[in-house]
């Protein structure tokens, strides 16, 4: 069967099963990863993630262990924070809704025991067909650390970006997508993201997608901006899609991405992950609808949710992933 027009695709996260977390073991994380992928399909998503449940820390469960469990096992960055090191973080303008770094940088970064290789073939082992895995931009990792050894935020950004360019070149998967979700708010920057991402995404040999949002800690928005100050900045990647959160934004912010570089295939976020509220398919059809209205035919290729799903009840995700594919099928079907 030839894939639809528009494609449906989940943003990385999943619900951690409680049962998972109740008696957490390499093999129940395996079975979980496994009815995960189950859920999708049955769901009927084309391009399903594995739920990232590797990420998970109990310690850490607001960002789902979106930037702990790629800077934890770097060299060169010691993630026992002291309170000296708490303090100078606190008082620079990095993360204004973090006030403790991940870790602190005290040489050149290096691999470590990172491998994001296992994790990508240990879902590969149960993935009942193509899936994306999912990879922390390096700019946004940057910014989490307090810097010790480098000195220069640009020289440790791009640091990071060679370190995972190094970890994305062989991995099993049919896509590999890079998360990011601070430059949203910090445009001034987007020359130094766009080169640290587009180093990564070199890498990767597959299909390669970028995840941009405003952030979601714990389910709130933590970035101020617009797409409109961002669309040069989203022309200049090396990417084949974009999965962008429009579902939470106000309905003008749609009509400045018809500036980004036609090559670039948009996907539109038409579940809303901020809220309880399970979209209707016909909700979701009007949202993809007046999208292709503000962008032009042909210009949208995904659909999928603003962002992951870690912090709703599993219940809500699952109702709100079989809502994404109504809505796309009633939609194609006008």
């Amino acid at each position: 069967m030839s894939s639809p027009r528009i494609r449906t695709t989940t943003v990385g996260s999943y619900p951690l099963p409680e049962w998972l977390a109740a008696l957490p073991s390499e093999q129940a994380r395996l079975d979980a990863t496994r009815v995960i992928f189950g859920i999708q399909h049955q769901a009927g998503i084309d391009l399903p993630t594995d739920g990232e449940l590797y990420r998970f820390d109990t310690n850490h469960p607001d960002t789902n262990g979106m930037i702990d469990y790629f800077v934890r096992p770097l060299g060169g960055i010691n993630a026992a924070v002291g309170v000296t090191a708490w303090r100078r973080f606190s008082g620079t303008a990095n993360m204004g809704f973090r006030r403790k770094p991940a870790g602190v940088v005290t040489g050149p970064v290096t691999e470590g025991s990172l491998n994001l290789f296992a994790d990508c073939a240990l879902a590969a082992s149960v993935a009942p067909g193509p899936f994306k895995f999912t990879v922390t931009s390096p700019y946004m990792l940057a910014r989490t650390l307090l810097d010790e050894h480098y000195h220069n935020f640009e020289r440790l950004t791009l640091a990071l970006a060679d370190l995972l360019a190094e970890q994305v070149r062989e991995l099993p998967c049919a896509c590999v997508q890079v998360d990011e979700a601070n430059v949203t708010g910090n445009p001034e920057d987007a020359d130094l993201a766009a080169e640290a991402i587009n180093r990564v995404l070199d890498a990767v040999p597959v299909e390669r997608a970028v995840h941009f949002c405003f952030g979601n800690y714990g389910g709130q928005t933590i970035q101020k901006g617009e797409w409109k100050k961002l669309t040069g900045f989203l022309s200049k990647l090396h990417t084949n899609h974009l999965v962008l959160e429009i579902a939470h934004r106000p309905p003008d912010d749609l009509e400045a991405l018809r500036d980004v570089d036609p090559r670039i295939s948009l996907g539109m976020g038409v579940i809303d992950v901020k809220v309880n509220h399970i979209e209707t398919a016909d909700e979701v059809a009007r949202r993809l609808e007046a999208a292709e209205k503000a962008l032009g035919a042909g210009r949208i290729g995904w659909a999928h949710p603003d962002c992951g799903f870690w912090m709703l009840k599993r219940s809500v995700a699952d109702r709100k992933m079989e809502a994404l594919v109504k809505g796309r099928d009633l939609y194609l079907a006008r």
